[in-house]
Formats: structure tokens, sequence, C-alpha cells
């Protein structure tokens, strides 16, 4: 006989749950597990971490949740299919949107109206009357329970290694057996490991607002609600094996999985009967004409037809068109904009107006924005005057609707200072400790937390309520503690967004949140349109409305002049306080040594004063180059037309994919992996394998 774990709770019930998804489900593989279910409080924000973590294990994780009803007990709800999945996001979103964030309000009528083709358990209180009988409204409850959802109610039962295990679990069937219930048994784990105990004490401490000293019989009685191997779960529930067998009833009936979930894009903004792809070519090739007249440049003309082909293959189409219409919208209502990052490499782009720069221009490589090889969707980046971006915003609200189009969430995670108050309050600790204590962490070191700086700070780091404190708090950072919005990311689907994940209201009026962060929807292949704010857009344009006012200028951000010379005297003297990415200290200290004389120059300037270059040692031979101090060579005439601009110092990541491309025989895709494996060098080490991969090639 073989046994699942049903109900698990991660730290994405945020301040329950003692361990992160992935620990549990590291942990459940190390024991032998086949499935078990993810059941946070009213979310379903945990699942993915969860999912992602087990695809490629044999484990499986059943999609699930712990419904706490505001009029009746508690039911954990798994759904056995994808439609009984979305009736559950459903649920989840109804009750999310009725109140405010951070809270979820749902009633048993709720749940009976989207309870088809799911299972649910009923869970039982924690504890029975002095004369071990359940209050009189949990059996009303049931009633009601069965009544409605007939065959599919189990009513769960849970072993704690107290005294009164044994005349609960006999309620408990008892119960059952008087309702026609079906008991089933679970262990509700909320950590994956018994050490962990005293962290999820922490939390709940956190939770109620008390101290460790005085929590009482708010937390667990024992460490024993950790993830169980299934031979102590059999031995447990040794008099009630139908309990255990049960749990296999509900694990082969839930074959749903979040692989199922088929995320589409909206495909609406077309014209004239064409296709996306056909829309897109046509606005492609038109802006190109507008941009370079015709004939079009031989070197415009292929690629365009290269990213056409790519964006055809991977069906990127709609995508483009929906940044596309985003951004005619803003310009239609005078809005600035402006498409930055690596879109920027991108021609269609370009020709669509949605960047500024002509990759063609300057050798930019398309693959630096997109590639087929990291199998990840394009990422446009737009700002927006930081002022009337909502307007942008409430347009796409408006456009695709509520039930389509929302916010992406941001996980808020724990960091050092953080988690060492909240650990430290818990602990007892006084105010003026705390402070001290969190004021003297200065990075992520185990040297800090191992006392070796601490005691310059007054603390004494042998004390062993000090050692715990920080063992605690070195634990809890990284915890979630809530889901926030992004900054602009928004998810617009063709059908509707609870068939895919629950949303829920964001704290600003208005707005409507997803409860999976970027990194969430990234592994389930969802696309992210990014609408941000950037405060010196609102400037220039506020700057254009006094040109205009005061002296008849008519300015855009296209006809402005490009290369006045006062501006260029005025930033080789560093006087640069408010203007945009060359108003920090080190960019001050770099323009009066690059005395910057052109627009390239300013790009050299931005991109030098990186912790690439920096580290890289490549500051300062360029410095010397530039200055004439040292001449300027190149190993080969290929790399001298890479290099030249930079004067033989590479200093963008195109070079490097460049100089891996004529110099090494790369493909366009292979140099872009070398790209990202030189980003995470240190982390990975990944950038020998390339060097192994020429070798043998």
């Amino acid at each position: 006989m073989r046994y699942t774990e049903l109900q698990v709770t991660t730290n994405f019930s945020f301040l329950r749950g003692g361990s992160h998804p992935e620990e549990l489900v590291e942990q459940a593989g190390l024991l032998g597990y086949d499935k078990i279910a993810i059941t946070d409080r009213n979310t379903l924000a945990g699942i993915v971490r969860a999912h992602a973590a087990a695809r490629d294990t044999k484990l499986q994780i059943i999609p699930a949740a712990r419904l706490d009803l505001m009029d009746g007990p508690s039911l954990l709800a798994y759904p056995t299919d994808k439609e009984a999945y979305t009736r559950l996001s459903a649920l989840l979103s109804k009750g999310n949107l009725r109140t405010e964030k951070g809270k979820c309000e749902l009633y048993r009528r709720d749940v009976y109206e989207h309870a088809q083709g799911m299972k649910f358990v009923a869970v039982s209180p924690d504890c029975l009357s002095s004369g071990y009988k359940f209050e009189p409204g949990f059996e009303t409850a049931l009633k009601d329970y069965r009544s409605e959802l007939g065959q599919d109610l189990y009513l769960s039962a849970c072993r704690s290694y107290l005294g009164t295990d044994h005349k609960k679990l006999f309620r408990i069937s008892e119960l059952c057996e008087k309702l026609g219930i079906p008991m089933i048994a679970t262990n509700d784990v909320y950590y994956h490991h018994p050490e962990r105990r005293q962290l999820q004490d922490v939390v709940t401490c956190i939770r109620e607002k008390c101290t460790i000293y005085d929590a009482g019989f708010r937390l667990h009685q024992n460490a024993e609600r950790y993830l169980k191997d299934q031979a102590e779960m059999l031995r447990l529930f040794r008099n009630y094996p139908d309990a255990i067998r049960r749990t296999q009833e509900i694990a082969e009936a839930c074959t749903f999985s979040l692989d199922s979930l088929k995320y589409v894009y909206p495909e609406e903004i077309t014209s004239e009967g064409r296709t996306p792809l056909e829309e897109l070519t046509f606005l492609a090739w038109k802006g190109a004409r507008d941009f370079y007249g015709e004939p079009l440049p031989e070197k415009v003309v292929n690629a365009i037809n290269h990213e056409l082909r790519f964006v055809e293959e991977m069906d990127y189409s709609a995508y483009f068109l929906t940044v596309y219409d985003i951004v005619r919208f803003a310009r239609e209502r005078g809005i600035l904009c402006q498409g930055r990052g690596s879109a920027a490499n991108s021609t269609v782009c370009f020709c669509l107006g949605i960047t500024s720069v002509d990759p063609t221009k300057f050798d930019l490589l398309f693959e630096r924005f997109i590639s087929s090889a990291r199998n990840e969707p394009p990422d446009i980046d737009v700002d927006f005057e930081h002022e009337r971006r909502e307007e942008v915003i409430q347009y796409i609200y408006e456009k695709y609707g509520r039930d389509r189009s929302a916010i992406v969430a941001t996980v808020t995670q724990l960091h050092q200072k953080g988690a060492i108050r909240d650990v430290a309050k818990v602990m007892g600790m006084s105010v003026d400790a705390i402070n001290k204590l969190s004021s003297s962490i200065w990075e992520f070191t185990d040297e800090w937390f191992e006392g070796k700086r601490i005691s310059d700070q007054g603390f004494n780091a042998d004390d062993p309520h000090l050692i715990k404190t920080l063992d605690l708090t070195r634990q809890f950072m990284g915890f979630p503690r809530q889901l926030g919005q992004h900054t602009g990311g928004f998810v617009i689907t063709q059908g509707k967004i609870t068939d895919l994940c629950p949303i829920l209201n964001a704290r600003m009026p208005g707005r409507t949140n997803i409860e999976w962060n970027k990194d969430d929807i990234d592994a389930l292949g969802f696309l992210k349109i990014d609408v941000l704010a950037l405060g010196m857009l609102t400037c220039i344009r506020k700057a254009f409305d006094l040109a205009k006012l005061h002296y008849g200028l008519n300015l855009t951000l296209a006809n402005i002049p490009q290369d006045d010379p006062a501006v260029y005297e005025m930033i080789g003297h560093a006087d640069t306080i408010g203007v945009f990415q060359i108003e920090s200290r080190a960019q001050q200290s770099m323009l009066p040594r690059l005395k910057p004389k052109d627009f390239y120059d300013l790009v050299i300037e931005v991109a030098i004063v990186r912790p690439g270059p920096i580290q890289g040692d490549m500051v300062h031979p360029y410095l010397r180059r530039r200055n004439g101090e040292e001449p300027v060579e190149f190993p080969s005439k290929e790399l001298e037309d890479i290099l030249g601009r930079t004067l033989g110092v590479p200093l963008f990541q195109e070079q490097a994919m460049k100089i891996a491309i004529v110099a090494a025989g790369f493909t366009p895709t292979e140099a872009d992996k070398l790209r990202r494996s030189m980003a995470t060098f240190k982390l990975s080490g990944m950038v020998t394998q390339f060097e192994k991969n020429w070798l043998t090639a």
C-alpha cells in the first residue's frame, strides 16, 4: 500500500509554512513519493515553484488549495482535470476580488457553484472539546457539505503524536460512519524536515504579533508537522488502512498538471482580414519605407526578412503587434514613450516605431534580443512618462477587459535587515539591541553570521540566544512575505485569465494582479508586456512644452538636435546633475577623463562604467588608447571591423558575440549562449564548456 501526502503548506501561505516549495519537493523525492499536493491557503501562488522544481524528477505535483471559508470548516480542494482547475482558479479569484489585497472571502455557496470536477477534503479541527466531541457547528456544516458535494467529499484525519490521538481518530471515524463521509489520512505538513519546526514557530509568532515566550497554544505542540516517509504514515494509521488507501483514490483521480495549461496570446490587433503575421509584415515594410525611403538598403531588407522568419517560427507576431498598438495609443495621446533594452537590437521594432535605435547602423545582433536556444519569450520594455503611464495602463484594461488582462505579481522576499528585525523581535530582544544588530549587517556573508563581525558592535558572539537568533535569521532570509505588483508587467490572454491563474486586487485602485511573478510565468511560457514609467520622459515632455511656449519650437524626440557642441562641453565638465544615466558619482568622475564629443562617445561612457568592463580591466586600456598613450592594435582585419570604434577594446556584449562568431565560428545562437554564460560565470562557471566544445569541434 502506498501513501500520498495531500495536505502540504508552503511558505506561500504567508507566515504559516516553514519551508520553500522547492525544499518540500526535494524532500518528497528523497522519500520516494510519486505525488504530493500543495495546498496553500486560498492561493495558488506557490504552485509554479513546486511544479518547476519537480519538472525534471519523477515526482508529480497536484495543484490544489486549502479553502478557508467565512461560514464553515476549511476544505482542501483538488481539481481532477483542466476544467476543474479553471473553476478553482475562478473561485479563488472571486474571493480575492470581493475584498482588499491580502484577503480572500469565500463562502459555502461559492464552493458549491464551482465544485464540479473537484475532490474535497474537509479539514478536521486539531483539538476536540474536553469531552472529546466536535463542536455542534462542525457536524452541521459537514452534513451540508455532504448534501452538496456528495461522493466527492472526504474528512481528514491527522496524527500528531499527542496523547489524545487515538481518541481523536476514533471520534473522526465514528463521525464519518454516521454521516457517510470517508475518512482520509493526511499529515498536515508545514515544513520539510523536523529541524525547520523552530522557524515555523518564529513565523507563527510574527503572524500573531507575539514573542516566542508568550506564544503558548498558538504554536504547534511538537515538531511532527514535517513531511514523513510513507512507511511511518502507514504505521501511524495501521488501524485505519482505508484512510491510507483513499489518498491514492484522490491522487489517481487528479490527472491535471500545470503543463496542461496552454497560454494563448490575443490576436485581435489586425486589419483588413490579415493574419497577425501578415499584419506585422505589412507594418514592418511600411515603417521601413517611411524611415529609409526607396529603394531600401540591402542590409535592412536582409535584417527584416531574417527577423520575420524567426517571428513566424516562434509565433510571436501578435506580441509585437500588441506592443506596437500600445505605443501607437501613447503617441496619439501625446504621451512620450521609448522602447529600451535588448529590443533595440530588432530592426522590426525600429520600423514599427517601438524603439528609436537603428540596429543596422550600429551592427546590433538580433539574437541578443531573442533566440530560439534560450526558449524564452521576447521581452520588450517600453518607458512612458511617469505622470501619464496610468492612461496607458487603463487603456490596456479597457481594450482587453479585466478578465483578460492583469499585472504580474512580485514576490516580496525578506532580506537581511527585515529578517533580523522580525526574528530578533520574536526572540524577545530589546528595541535598542534589534536596531544595533540590524544596522550592523553590511553584507550577506557567513563571516557575519558566525559572529566575527558582530562582536565589533558590542555583542557577545558566544551568546547561545544570539547564535540561535542569527541561525533562524539565516533560514528566514529569502522567505516570501507578501505579493506585490510588478512595476508594469502585463499579462493579456485570448481567454479568461482565471483559466490560467487567480487574480486579486492591487493596493492601488483600478488595478488587478495575477498571483504569479515573472519567473513563474516564464516557467509556463506566458508572454509579458512591460509598461514602465520613466520620470525623465516627463521632464523632457515638460521641457518641450516650455520650449514651445517661450521660443515657438516644436521639439520631439526625433527632431531634437543630436550634436550640440555646448551640450558636450557641459558634459565634459561633469555638469550633469539631473542628466539621465550620466549623473551618478561614478559617471561624473569618468566624464572629464573621457570627454565625450558625440553620441557614440556617450554610449561608450555609459557602458564603460559598469561591472563587466571594470572587472575585465578594459577601462584603462581604452582610456590610454583614446588619449594616444598606447597604440591601437587589432589581432586581425576581421576583429578590426568589430572593435574599430572602441579602439580594439571589447566593451559591449554584442562585440563579444561577434568575436565568437568571427573568430570561433559560433552561430549567432551559440554566441548568445556564450554571452549569457559570461554574465553568470562566477555563479555557474559555464564558460569553460564553450572552450571544450570549440576545441573538439
